[in-house]
Order: structure tokens, then C-alpha cells, then sequence
């Protein structure tokens, strides 16, 4: 089979490759988005950063490489076999990053499976729900009358941010001393359970002190500063 290069993709013709042998993103600063630029700010890959808004993310040109309709992709130019190859989902995308340069995925195979479980706790459980609470609190969901939808995603989002509470009562990182995957799956939507959903006593944030550690240490990453904007908002 031939491999395909990076102008064999119809998205780099309505996003342009400015640095053609970089891993092409295709983002924006989203929960999820952040999940992508982060690892390839900690893996020190070079990347080029498309801003693809949200409302763009439904275009054919989007859609070409993407079918969901959803960012974050990427395009790597250096892909299995050495042809340029394309991916969606954030988690897949983590997962993807993490075998390619060896890092933030442990070797050990039980401890590689745990942590692999951990990014599917926040691929299935925090992004869902974290992101309906939004839609029903912020969104515009915001002027149903029903409470249910509402005092649902809020029971659910209580629930994941104590189940994280437990699991690093007694660890620094999700996966315990070493920062991996699981860390930068979950981290993003928790700031923005904190920053964004103005929320602190009703989520008893106050009461998550293992939680609120964790992920101050996690914006302390020097990597991580320089994600949260990347690719920028125009």
C-alpha cells in the first residue's frame, strides 16, 4: 500500500501546513483540546497549531479527516511506517503520543493497562458528564425549567471528582509518583470544573483538598502553561 504524505489530506488545504514535517493539530483550547497540546508540549514534539473553532469542526474540510466532526486531530507526517497518518479522539490521540516517544505510559504492563483504565475514566465518565453539567448550568440548557437534567449531571459530577478525591488521597499523580497520561486526561476538565462552572461550594470543591493539590501541580508544569492556549483563540 503507498503511503500517504500530508498533502494527500484534503484538511491541509483549508489549514496549511506552516511547518510541514511537525505534527499538524487541529484544535482548539477546550477541556479535550488542552488534553493534546499538553502531551505535545511534555513530549517535546514539534507541532503546528491549527485553530479550528468549534463551529468549524462540522465543515467537509474538518470532516475529511475527522467523520465525527469533533476536534482535537492530528495529522503525523511520521506515522507507522513512516507515512503520514491521521487520528481523532483525544484519548486515542494520548495514547498514541505516549507509545510514539516512549514517555508518560509505564512499561510495566499492568501498570500500562491502570493507566490506560484512568484516561477511560475521564474519556467515559468526567468529559460526559462534566460537560452536560456545563451545558445545563452554562449552556443552553440553562433556561429549562426542569431541575432533573440539571441535579443530574451535578449529582454525577460530585460523584467523579470524589471517586479522583480517593484515588489520590494518598499519591501525588493519578498513576502515584510518575505524571502520565492519565494526569493529562483528567487535569483539563477538572480546572475547568474549578475555573469555569463558578461552582466552588456547590461542588464542595473545598472539601477535595487531594484533587485541588494535584492539579495545581499540574499547572505548575512549565509544558502545561504554554498549553492552555495552544493552538490560540483568535
Amino acid at each position: 500500500m503507498t503511503q500517504k504524505t500530508l498533502g494527500d489530506f484534503p484538511i491541509a488545504q483549508r489549514w496549511a501546513p506552516r511547518t510541514p514535517g511537525a505534527i499538524q493539530l487541529y484544535s482548539f483550547p477546550t477541556p479535550n483540546g488542552v488534553k493534546v497540546s499538553a502531551m505535545l508540549e511534555e513530549c517535546g514534539l514539534p507541532y503546528d497549531a491549527h485553530t479550528v473553532k468549534l463551529s468549524e469542526a462540522g465543515s467537509p474540510e474538518f470532516k475529511t479527516l475527522n467523520i465525527n466532526g469533533k476536534i482535537p486531530a492530528i495529522i503525523d507526517p511520521d506515522g507507522p511506517g513512516g507515512g503520514a497518518f491521521g487520528l481523532w479522539e483525544s484519548g486515542a490521540i494520548l495514547i498514541y503520543l505516549a507509545e510514539k516517544t516512549g514517555r508518560f505510559l509505564p512499561d510495566d504492563l499492568a501498570q500500562r493497562y491502570e493507566t490506560i483504565q484512568w484516561v477511560m475514566f475521564q474519556m467515559a465518565g468526567i468529559g460526559p458528564m462534566f460537560g452536560q453539567y456545563a451545558f445545563f448550568l452554562r449552556g443552553g440548557g440553562a433556561e429549562m425549567t426542569d431541575p432533573l437534567p440539571r441535579e443530574r449531571y451535578f449529582n454525577e459530577t460530585v460523584r467523579l471528582l470524589n471517586v479522583l478525591e480517593r484515588r489520590l488521597a494518598d499519591r501525588p499523580n493519578i498513576m502515584g509518583e510518575d505524571f502520565t497520561i492519565a494526569d493529562l486526561a483528567n487535569f483539563p476538565w477538572v480546572r475547568t470544573a474549578r475555573d469555569y462552572f463558578n461552582e466552588d461550594d456547590a461542588l464542595g470543591l473545598s472539601k477535595l483538598p487531594h484533587v485541588m493539590g494535584w492539579l495545581d501541580r499540574c499547572l505548575a508544569r512549565p509544558t502545561v502553561q504554554r498549553s492552555l492556549n495552544q493552538p490560540p483563540r483568535e
